[in-house]
């Protein structure tokens, strides 16, 4: 097995990249489909052939076992790469709004998804191949040249996915930069046609402003504190055993998993005992020197959480070990008092599980996100063809499966009028002083207004007219209809006869 060094690129050299895809993009060559699917199968097999590497290079920079790497990141790239490849060409169809009125069916009009251009994808370091490639792969379904800089933190993942670049894709419509803070300021330097960016909330301002620049639209994927609520009518082991899952996916280094848990106070002791029961079925020798156990991915992230597990004020109820020379922070559960503790203050972004009692009533009308899962934790994120986007400090913007294509398509609205139609729209030509063409076109296009002044909906007469009395008065209405029908051909049948 052989990782490629990692390398990083000269600053001075990003212009010339983002120059080349967009070159490229003005080139029209990434518009047919066939094109777009050739290169999006051709990096299937390349991540096919390289699995090993890529398994290594995820042991190496972030601990991830066999399970983690294959489910969370090889495969799903995978997979991600056969739905969007099967669907392209239905996605890729222009539209027939639903909505036009009769008057505008005369131009015939469609939605057409057009590629924005030249693209800039960054990439963060807890998914490293997952989070860079599938920005990627909706950019490539949309038509559009891609521009990528993986993170730092993960180099090992970082030069596995340029070799897969270089292996796979077009070099003048794809490409990668490799580095770190002075690379992110050459490439935040261009213009580009879109911006997608997943990582913190203050990086997020940096690239935010730098788009404003150029009015240059994002998707931004950031993180959250992701409470978990706890009502006391729950199966309490389950609970128990879904919150540990979810916080210690990734030694916590997880923008969906739970920040803190608000617990129905009646319900706490019952979940605390559960989770020490499920903490020792999950790692019955403890979670050190696992397999399904990721390390923190370097030591400034391991001396945050230190500084943060050294803060709190609270109890711990479970774990609490930490071991800087193997970046090892053991899961953890710690019982606070309050919303002001330490590890309440921001997003932890590892294996601390929190757990405040509160009143769940109050917490759920009080609660706005970008997504919820009932009865578990992560899946309404982790179902890979659902739409998937924060709000607010979360991010903005959707990607996966579907939604992915449309993050990297203008949805272009296109109109054609025929020439026969001229006899017709003539009427839109001046002189209109003295003429009816007004009142012509008014007409065409004045929509029936539904509701009164108070803003209420407008109920139609025949329909106060059939249900006065209710259910009596509609079946009076409709005897009363029949009647006349039959006395009408009664009618008309005797003067055949005459």
């Amino acid at each position: 097995m052989t990782i490629p060094t990692f390398i990083e690129t000269t600053p001075e050299t990003v212009p010339t990249a983002a120059a080349r895809v967009r070159e490229t993009f003005r080139a029209h060559k990434t518009r047919p489909v066939e094109w777009r699917i050739k290169q999006l199968r051709k990096l299937y097999w390349a991540i096919d052939k390289h699995e090993a590497d890529l398994r290594l290079a995820l042991e190496r920079d972030i601990g991830k076992g066999q399970f983690d790497a294959m489910l969370g990141e090889i495969n799903w790239v995978k997979n991600d790469i056969v739905y969007v490849t099967t669907h392209l060409k239905s996605w890729m169809k222009d539209e027939k709004p639903t909505d036009i009125d009769f008057a505008n069916r005369l131009v015939s009009p469609r939605i057409r998804k057009d590629p924005y251009g030249a693209v800039l994808v960054i990439g963060p370091f807890n998914f490293p191949l997952q989070l860079c490639l599938c920005p990627c792969i909706g950019a490539i379904a949309g038509g559009n040249t891609i521009v990528l800089k993986p993170s730092e933190s993960t180099p090992n993942c970082s030069a596995m996915i340029q070799l897969l670049f270089t292996e796979a894709l077009d070099p003048d419509a794809f490409t990668v930069i490799q580095g770190a803070i002075p690379q992110t300021q050459a490439l935040l330097a261009e213009k580009w046609d879109k911006i997608f960016f997943t990582g913190s909330v203050s990086t997020a301002k940096i690239v935010a402003k730098a788009a404003a620049a150029h009015l240059t639209p994002t998707v931004f994927e950031l993180g959250g504190k992701n409470p978990a609520i706890v009502t006391a009518n729950i199966n309490v082991p389950n609970t128990a055993r879904r919150l540990l899952w979810a916080k210690n996916m990734n030694a916590g280094q997880l923008c969906m998993s739970p920040n803190h848990v608000l617990v129905e106070r009646k319900i706490l002791p019952q979940l605390i005992t559960e989770l020490k029961s499920a903490y020792a079925e999950f790692y019955p020798s403890g979670a050190k020197g696992t397999e399904d156990w990721c390390k923190i991915v370097n030591l400034k992230s391991f001396s945050r959480l230190q500084k943060l597990l050294d803060a709190t004020t609270g109890t711990i109820l479970l774990g609490g070990e930490t071991d800087a020379e193997q970046l090892y922070v053991a899961p953890t559960v710690v019982l606070v008092k309050d919303m002001h503790d330490a590890l309440l203050a921001e997003e932890t972004f590892g294996p601390f599980l929190t757990l405040l009692p509160a009143e769940a009533d109050a917490v759920l009308a009080q609660t706005r996100s970008g997504g919820a899962t009932i009865n578990d934790t992560l899946f309404h994120a982790i179902i890979p063809t659902l739409d998937f986007g924060g709000v607010g400090d979360s991010g903005m913007g959707a990607y996966r499966g579907r939604a992915s294509f449309d993050a990297f398509v203008h949805r272009r609205s296109i109109a054609k009028t025929p020439n026969w139609a001229e006899r017709i729209m003539k009427m839109r030509y001046p002189p209109y002083a003295g003429t009816s063409k007004y009142k012509t076109f008014d007409a065409m296009q004045r929509r029936n207004v539904n509701f009164d002044r108070e803003g209420n909906d407008k109920v139609a007469w025949w329909v106060l007219v059939l249900t006065l009395g209710g259910r009596k008065g509609v079946l009076r209405w409709i005897g009363l209809v029949l009647a006349t029908v039959g006395l009408k051909r009664g009618g008309e049948g005797g003067e055949s006869k005459v």
